[in-house]
């Protein structure tokens, strides 16, 4: 299981490069969409089933969204792939908070915006993701 945050953007880019061998992943974080990361967790098991672990990356052509294996921690088939200049409007409401960060992407075929939650090992990789995407600086 994948746990060092260099091993995780080592194996997404990996699985990028088979994806796409001419792209270049430039971050990467690890983001769980759902309602709030706390309140799943004490509803237990029944919480985790609302949960859904993505790996997003901002490459050098488009954002790439990973299913992420919840038993390896390990990039699995891309659920989204979106060029970059049409992503640049689809990050809004951003919170980052002490522990879970979290901001809103609406994806491809969705009907509303979708809760992404980051955890603080990722908040440098995630101000620098969204930085990418909306070309603002995070605060």
């Amino acid at each position: 299981m994948a746990v060092k945050k260099a091993t995780i953007q080592q194996q997404v880019a990996e699985a990028i490069t088979q994806a796409n061998p001419a792209d270049r992943p430039l971050v990467t974080i690890q983001a769980v969409a759902g309602p709030s990361v706390w309140l799943m967790s004490m509803l237990g098991l029944i919480g985790q089933a609302f949960l859904t672990y993505y790996f997003v990356t901002v490459t050098e052509q488009a954002v790439v969204i990973h299913k992420a294996s919840r038993m390896s921690n390990r990039p699995q088939e891309i659920a989204f792939a979106i060029p970059t200049d049409q992503a640049a409007g689809l990050v809004s409401e951003i919170n980052r908070n002490a522990v879970w960060s979290h901001f809103r992407m609406q994806l491809p075929g969705q009907p509303k915006p979708t809760r992404m939650n980051v955890h603080r090992m990722w908040r440098t990789e995630m101000d620098q993701l969204l930085t990418a995407l909306t070309g603002q600086p995070v605060a």
